[in-house]
C-alpha cells in the first residue's frame, strides 16, 4: 500500500503538493542520498528537481511569481526531503526564511529587487547571523555598519553560514549602533549582494554530519552596501526582524527532526520484521515492540506539534511560543529516535552502508541549530511566564 505522505495536513492543496515531494524522495533522493553525503558533495542535480518542483518559490507571493503556499504545506514538505536527506532541507531553510523577511519587512524596492529573482531561484539566500564570538546570544554580535554618504561600510567576521558559497543574497545582521540600551535596538538587517567588493566567502567548514549542503566563513573589510539595502530601509529593527524570521526557521528544523526520525523509524521496523533472533523476527520480542511503539508515538506527537506552529503562523499568530516548542521537542525526539534505531539494528546500523549511521551523524545539529534547545527552553518559559502573569 502507498504511502500517505500527508495524513495529517488539513490543507488539501498542501496534500497533494507534499505526496508529490513524498514520491520524488522516494524515488530520486532515497537512492542516492548516501552517495552525496559520503562524499560530502552538493548534491546538484537534486537541488535542481527541488526547483523544478517550485519549491523555493513556496513562500514568495504569487504577485512576484511565487507560489505562496501555506506553511502547513511548507512543513509538510521539509518533512519529506528529510526523511530522504536532512540536507536538502537545510538547502531550502535560509532561502525561504529569507524570502519571508523579505516580503514581510522588506520596502516595495527591496521586493520588487530579490524576490521575483528568489522564484527560480535565479538567487539563492543565506542568513548571517553568528560569530566566532556570538552564537546563542545574537545581540553580542560586533559585525559593524558604519554610515558613509549613501552607503554603509560593513566590517566584520560571521561563520556557520549554510548555503554561503552559492548565495546570490546575503541577510546579515549587523551593529549600526555600539552603546545602545537594550543592544538590540542597535541592530540591523541588511540585504548584501555576493560580489560585493570587501565581501569575501572564506573556508568551507568540515561538519560531522549535514554534508552536501556548504557552511561557511564570511568576511567583511569596509564592505560597501547601498543604504538602500537596510531591510526595510531604516536602522534599529534588525534584531526584530531576523528573530521573527526564525520562526520559519524553527518550523523548518522541527520539520526536519520529524523527517529524520521517520525515515530512522521505518527502517528499524522493516528491519525488525526482517531479522531473526531466537527462533523469531525481532519484531516479535516485547523489547523490540516496546521500543517501536515509543518511537512511533514520540514522532507522531513531534510531528503534530510542529504542524500546529506551522498552522498558527498561517493565520498570522504569533508563533514563537509554539515554533518554540515544536523545534525543541521534534529535534530532541530525533536525537532519541535515531538512537533507539540502532539499538534495534545491532552492529549493521553502526556501519556506513546504512543510512541509519547518517541519521545518528545529522540528527545533533538540529538540536543546535535555528537556537539551542536550552534557548528553546527560555523562549518557551518566557512566553509562559506572559501568558499565566498573575
Amino acid at each position: 500500500m502507498p504511502r500517505d505522505h500527508a495524513a495529517d495536513i488539513l490543507d488539501p492543496i498542501a496534500k497533494e503538493v507534499v505526496n508529490n515531494v513524498g514520491v520524488w524522495v522516494d524515488k530520486e533522493v532515497v537512492p542516492v542520498a548516501s552517495e552525496f553525503e559520503h562524499a560530502d558533495e552538493f548534491p546538484e542535480p537534486l537541488v535542481n528537481g527541488m526547483a523544478e518542483m517550485g519549491l523555493f518559490a513556496i513562500k514568495i507571493p504569487e504577485q512576484y511569481g511565487g507560489l505562496d503556499l501555506s506553511f502547513e504545506c511548507y512543513a509538510g514538505v521539509c518533512i519529506e526531503l528529510a526523511r530522504g536527506w536532512m540536507s536538502l532541507a537545510g538547502v531550502l531553510n535560509t532561502h525561504v526564511l529569507v524570502a519571508w523577511a523579505i516580503n514581510a519587512y522588506g520596502t516595495e524596492e527591496q521586493k520588487e529587487n530579490y524576490l521575483r529573482r528568489m522564484v527560480e531561484p535565479e538567487i539563492r539566500a543565506a542568513l548571517s547571523i553568528t560569530e566566532p564570538d556570538a552564537g546563542s546570544d545574537a545581540q553580542a554580535i560586533k559585525t559593524q555598519a558604519r554610515r558613509d554618504g549613501d552607503d554603509y561600510l560593513i566590517s566584520g567576521q560571521k561563520m556557520w553560514v549554510t548555503n554561503g558559497q552559492r548565495a546570490g543574497v546575503y541577510l546579515v545582521l549587523t551593529k549600526t549602533e555600539m552603546d545602545t540600551t537594550p543592544p538590540h535596538k542597535g541592530i540591523s538587517a541588511f540585504l548584501v549582494d555576493a560580489g560585493t567588493e570587501g565581501f569575501t566567502v572564506g573556508r568551507k567548514l568540515e561538519k560531522l554530519g549535514y554534508k552536501g549542503v556548504e557552511t561557511t566563513e564570511l568576511s567583511f573589510e569596509n564592505a560597501r552596501v547601498p543604504a538602500l539595502n537596510i531591510l526595510g530601509g531604516s536602522e534599529g529593527s534588525g534584531f526584530q526582524h531576523v528573530m521573527s524570521a526564525l520562526e520559519v526557521g524553527r518550523i523548518n528544523v522541527a520539520s526536519r527532526g520529524v523527517g529524520v526520525a521517520q525515515a530512522a523509524f521505518e527502517d528499524s521496523i522493516h528491519y525488525a520484521q526482517q531479522r531473526t533472533a531466537f527462533g523469531k523476527p525481532i519484531a516479535q520480542h516485547q523489547a523490540q515492540q516496546l521500543r517501536l511503539a515509543e518511537m512511533a508515538t514520540k514522532i507522531r506527537a513531534a510531528r503534530l506539534l510542529t504542524f500546529d506552529a506551522a498552522r498558527k503562523k498561517d493565520a498570522g499568530q504569533r508563533t514563537d511560543l509554539d515554533a518554540g516548542m515544536a523545534k525543541l521537542y521534534a529535534t530532541e525526539v530525533a536525537q532519541e529516535v535515531v538512537l533507539e534505531a540502532m539499538r534495534i539494528h545491532g552492529g549493521v546500523g553502526y556501519s556506513n552502508e546504512l543510512p541509519l549511521e547518517r541519521y545518528y551523524r545529522d540528527a545533533p545539529v538540529m538540536v543546535i541549530a535555528e537556537g539551542t534547545s536550552d534557548i528553546q527552553k527560555l523562549v518557551i518559559a518566557r512566553n509562559l511566564l506572559r501568558e499565566y502573569q498573575i
